[in-house]
């Protein structure tokens, strides 16, 4: 049973290396901003609710995020282990996660960090925004998302490293090579690749 998180800036490409390394380990991917964006396009309450909050570039609230995970993580599919991405975000949430984790006998096994610098951040997600059509990537809001990353994410980090369950990973390069450091990291921690189907 493997538990990861990855964190890194919007546009650092931990969505796409998040899904790779869960399938490499044979895990489910907890993506906030999919259930969020699951919920939107359901147009539930909370959907409604965190729609508004993501169009004026804004995060949503720790309590909501931490209660969406939550409900998540206890569904039958992550019984076997989970890679999280975009949770937790601040170290509020940290400690939301810490009580959950901790309830149930559990802890986090590796944290990935990737390490990309700003302005490829910023190119990577303007590329992204020409391909996709996504409204919500505006030249405003991401520097207001990178801002908010770099005051509030940031710090969770050194939580972690007191921990010593951190691995700092240089995300630039192709996508193999960077998955390919990720798996190197985590099995040097003695975490295995879930066995070839």
């Amino acid at each position: 049973m493997t538990r990861l998180l990855i964190v890194g800036p919007q546009g650092s490409g931990k969505g796409t290396q998040g899904t790779r390394i869960a399938e490499a380990f044979g895990i489910l991917t907890v993506s906030t901003g999919d259930v969020f964006r699951g919920a939107v396009s359901a147009g539930t309450e909370l959907g409604q609710q965190v729609k508004a909050i993501i169009e004026a570039g804004d995060l949503v609230p720790d309590e909501l995020t931490s209660a969406v995970v939550r409900d998540r993580l206890s569904q039958q599919d992550a019984a076997d282990g989970f890679l999280l991405d975009g949770y937790p975000r601040n170290v509020a949430q940290v400690m939301h996660l810490d009580e959950f984790l901790e309830g149930r006998d559990e802890q986090l096994d590796a944290v990935i960090e990737l390490d990309v610098p700003r302005d490829v951040s910023i190119s990577r997600i303007s590329l992204r925004a020409a391909e996709q059509g996504r409204s919500d990537d505006t030249e405003e809001v991401i520097a207001n998302r990178l801002a908010i990353y770099e005051r509030e994410t940031a710090p969770i980090l050194d939580v972690y490293r007191t921990r010593g369950i951190v691995d700092r990973i240089d995300g630039v390069g192709s996508l193999d090579e960077i998955t390919d450091r990720i798996i190197a990291a985590l099995e040097a921690r003695g975490l295995n690749r879930a066995a070839a189907a």
